[in-house]
């Protein structure tokens, strides 16, 4: 089971109240929704290919509405996809979509009513009807976090986003495949969002993942850090003991000053120290850092100089 389908499994399980169940429902008829007509009667289809989902808005129909409903499977036969459930209201559909504030001139509505999303009880509740009915999230473990809710409709799609960030949640828009979503991206703001809609387990889960995750990249930047760090010092100890010992060769480390001398005596004895170690092992007594730095420099523009006259 994806992580999608374990936030979507836990939270058709919630218990709500009526009036923020009735929120929910608004967001799964809205976006999951449509309408016909048989004997001049509206004919209510509720469609969705999450069997829980299903379950969760025929359970609420018939929780809060004296309706007939029924619970239909459709299999999907091509490129053997998931089955197609639908709740289909065959009478009283006219009643439901009033009272839900969503039918007006023999059709659904773009936007929820204002005057059913008053709290902030009902406000979650929709957005988690909206996120059962349109949306999706990364497993934690994958490279990138994302969430989204796709609506067909773009003013619908900026109710939502304005939802979410009623809470601070940086939510984003964008067009998707004929149609719009909102989403999220950084790690906390899912959880956030998770914890917002109801899904506790799957937002501990989210974050304990995300945690850990987090703390693995901080382990390997420092130790990519940490090996640059050697690397550079190898490739700098490197190319001193190259001067060094380029003089040695030559003219031998006798025509150096004696303060040069002993740094240069003390760097081809201790090849891979650092040079805050190096001015520890300096015969005459400890040296900082940058006097040392400053001493090696000192060494390689009289090995350059050598090389020069050398070169003439």
């Amino acid at each position: 089971m994806s992580f999608a389908s374990e936030v979507k499994k836990e939270l058709t399980t919630l218990t709500v109240h009526r009036e923020n169940a009735k929120a929910e429902l608004i967001a799964l008829i809205r976006m999951n929704g449509s309408l016909g007509l048989s004997n001049h009667h509206f004919i209510l289809n509720i469609q969705t290919e999450n069997p829980a989902i299903a379950r969760r808005i025929y359970q609420l129909l018939k929780q809060f509405y004296d309706v007939d409903s029924e619970l239909l499977v459709r299999r999907k036969m091509k490129l053997k996809k998931n089955n197609l459930y639908i709740v289909r209201l065959t009478a009283g559909s006219e009643k439901v979509l009033s009272d839900l504030g969503i039918f007006k001139d023999g059709q659904l509505i773009e936007v929820a009513p204002d005057q059913l999303l008053q709290s902030d009880a009902q406000v979650r509740s929709y957005l988690r009807g909206a996120f059962l009915a349109g949306g999706s999230v990364n497993n934690p473990e994958t490279s990138r976090y994302h969430l989204e809710i796709y609506s067909v409709y773009e003013d619908h799609n900026q109710m939502i986003a304005d939802m979410i960030n009623k809470y601070e949640l940086n939510a984003r828009t964008t067009n998707r495949r004929g149609g719009f979503i909102t989403y999220l991206k950084e790690g906390e703001r899912i959880a956030d969002f998770l914890s917002l809609v109801g899904a506790t387990n799957a937002m501990l889960k989210f974050e304990d993942v995300r945690i850990m995750r987090d703390m693995r990249n901080s382990v390997n930047r420092l130790v990519n850090c940490e090996n640059a760090n050697m690397d550079k010092v190898a490739s700098a100890s490197s190319k001193q003991i190259e001067n060094i010992e380029y003089i040695q060769s030559t003219v031998g480390l006798g025509q150096l000053p004696p303060k040069l001398r002993e740094v240069a005596e003390a760097r081809l004895a201790n090849r891979e120290v650092s040079l805050k170690e190096l001015g520890d092992l300096i015969a005459s007594g400890p040296i900082s850092k940058s006097g040392i730095n400053h001493r090696l420099r000192k060494i390689s523009e009289f090995a350059a100089e050598l090389r020069g006259a050398t070169a003439v």
